[in-house]
Formats: C-alpha cells, structure tokens, sequence
C-alpha cells in the first residue's frame, strides 16, 4: 500500500507534533491527539476520529487512507476558495 498511488512512504513514520508546528499552522488537524498536542487560542482544530492503520489489514488500511484522502480534499475546498472568472 504504501507505493499504490505513486507516493513511497516506505519511510515515512508518525511525528509529534511540536509547538512550533501548531503556532505555524492555520489549522491542525488531529486524529486523536486529545490532551497530548499543544493548543493555542487563536489555531483552528480539527479532529479526525480515525482507526490507526498499523496492524490492520491491507483492506481496511486503504479504506482509512481514502477516508483521510477525502477529507483533505474537502479542507482544501474550504481553505482555498477556486476563484471565478
């Protein structure tokens, strides 16, 4: 799964996120995060309730990421209004 739509992740591992990174961010988006992640007033954040993939079969691995796929995609309408003619 981890080359299926052109992007190795072979390498790639979860990172914490640093108090540098949420003060940096228009928005955070969590996935379970809770009391653990930094919290600033003025950050907007989104929490994604998601199983974690590790473990899990291949099936249900992709079903987690399509679901993630989708709402990037919807954040991103959101955030980046398409301008008209």
């Amino acid at each position: 799964m981890s080359s299926e739509l052109g992007v190795d992740l072979s390498k790639e591992f979860p990172k914490p996120l640093t108090r540098e990174a949420v003060w940096a961010a228009d928005v955070v988006v969590t996935m379970g995060c809770g009391d653990a992640c930094p919290v600033f007033p003025v950050t907007r954040y989104l929490d994604w309730p998601l199983d974690a993939p590790a473990g899990k079969a291949i099936e249900d691995g992709r079903s987690i990421r399509d679901d993630i796929d989708r709402r990037v995609q919807g954040l991103l309408v959101e955030l980046v209004p398409i301008r008209g003619v």
